[in-house]
């Protein structure tokens, strides 16, 4: 019966009469697209497990990543300007959140590279490496990326992010209040409504620091290419449910004053795992819904695999063809499979089989910086072999000999002929500098 239900509902929210889809109805409908979309994800359980998965990572790697990270604001004595920061996101937790602050900014100052030693240090980056790359991983699975960060990208890129990031925190927040402290802004604060303003604006402050931050990791985590629009609507809809959340949980674990005597020394653990959970439940929630604002063609089918048909998968590995010689041959940017993704519309995990099997017959080659290349002169390379290379790519265990109906086969061999006919001595040089394909250019 709910299985009969939800197929209505689904019917009801993406096959809308005519006569309401440009009407308020169609708006709200359209919106609740979104959310159907969502809470379906959420109830298959992927993000749920994910989410988990990343709870267990964060216990053992939150001690090395905040020592790592505060390396920079230690050696400049603003290490400390952090603790409202990490206090803000234990406050949820209620009155234990001031001591669990206290015990992690303790940690974090034990944490010295002569007392760690060099194998120590080691394992502590490692640890640091590992985090980051589930988190990557996750929002990979989330946006249908297969092909995640080369080893030597991650370790640059992310450790610059955790060492610059706290910087940039503590400068934003150091900005905000020697602005405050002015005599111009408290002449403006005495004259109303600037005042009423600047108060309100001063107590938006940390919110608006929480959907910067998810903002940012939804357009930076993902090993493709995301839309500003979509990562601010993510981290704008994820911010705000974090901070609606936070204020219920703080209810909550105010009002459960009878579990915490039945817990007594464990109840802190247990309500920082589960305020750990709901935090990264959200902010993949979030990651979620940037997906679907910038792929709304995949709010119907969700997680379920995309698989191309025959003819479009011949159609895009000729596409992907003309676009890499075009800009090689031009001397252009070159492509990579997010920035092919992404002009192309197509999920990466999509696109991916196709590269793959262009690569196979070494159609094209990947460069250092993970930018693709044709692996030959294009004007050696026909299009009759890159419909071949496609065509090839089959799932599943090669079959034997299969009984000939010989009108099928005349049939077959027939249209075959034709299509080889068409491209004879055609290659992918020609596609490129076809004079009718330039004058659209």
């Amino acid at each position: 019966m709910l299985a009969t239900l939800a197929v209505r509902i689904e019917q009801w929210l993406f096959e809308p009469p005519e006569d309401v889809r440009g009407r308020p109805l169609g708006i709200l409908m359209r919106i609740l697209r979104y959310v159907y979309a969502l809470a379906r994800d959420l109830v298959r359980g992927d993000l749920t497990l994910r989410a988990m998965s990343l709870v267990y990572t964060t216990l053992l790697s939150i001690v090395p990543l905040m020592a790592l990270s505060f390396s920079v604001l230690k050696g400049l004595g603003y290490h400390r300007d952090l603790e409202p920061v990490i206090y803000g996101f234990l406050e949820p937790l209620g009155e234990r959140a001031a001591e669990l602050t206290g015990q992690i900014m303790a940690f974090v100052d034990n944490v010295r590279s002569g007392v760690l030693g060099s194998i120590g240090l080691v394992f502590l980056l490692y640890t640091v490496i590992t985090m980051v790359q589930k988190v990557e991983e996750s929002f990979n699975f989330i946006w249908r990326v297969d092909q995640p960060r080369s080893f030597g990208r991650r370790f640059s890129e992310y450790l610059s992010v955790m060492i610059v990031g706290p910087a940039v925190i503590v400068a934003a927040l150091g900005l905000l209040a020697t602005l405050n402290a002015t005599d111009l802004m408290r002449q403006v604060a005495e004259i109303e409504p600037f005042g009423t303003l600047l108060a309100t604006l001063g107590r938006l402050a940390p919110y608006i620091l929480v959907i910067g931050v998810f903002t940012f990791l939804y357009g930076f985590v993902p090993n493709t290419q995301v839309h500003v629009r979509a990562a601010f609507i993510g981290g704008t809809a994820a911010g705000i449910g974090w901070v609606a959340s936070g204020l219920i949980f703080t209810s909550t674990v105010a009002s459960s004053s009878r579990y915490m005597l039945i817990y007594t020394g464990f109840a802190i653990v247990i309500i920082a795992l589960i305020w750990l959970y709901l935090s990264w439940l959200i902010l993949l929630l979030g990651a979620q819904l940037a997906f679907y604002v910038q792929n709304p063609q995949y709010l119907r089918p969700g997680r379920n695999d995309v698989h191309l048909s025959p003819a479009m998968r011949e159609r895009v590995a000729l596409s992907v063809m003309y676009l890499i010689v075009n800009d090689f041959t031009s001397g252009q940017h070159r492509w990579s499979i997010a920035r092919l993704a992404d002009h192309l519309q197509l999920p990466g995990a999509a696109l991916a089989p196709v590269i793959s099997a262009l690569e196979k017959c070494r159609l094209l080659t990947m460069a250092d910086d993970e930018s693709w290349l044709p692996a030959r002169d294009p004007s050696t390379i026909g299009l009759a072999e890159v419909l071949d290379a496609v065509r090839s790519e089959a799932g599943g265990a090669p079959l034997g000999r299969l009984r000939d109906i010989e009108p099928a086969v005349k049939a077959a061999r027939a249209a075959e002929d034709a299509l080889r006919s068409s491209l004879k001595n055609r290659t992918v040089r020609d596609l490129v500098d076809d004079p009718p394909l330039r004058a659209l250019r």
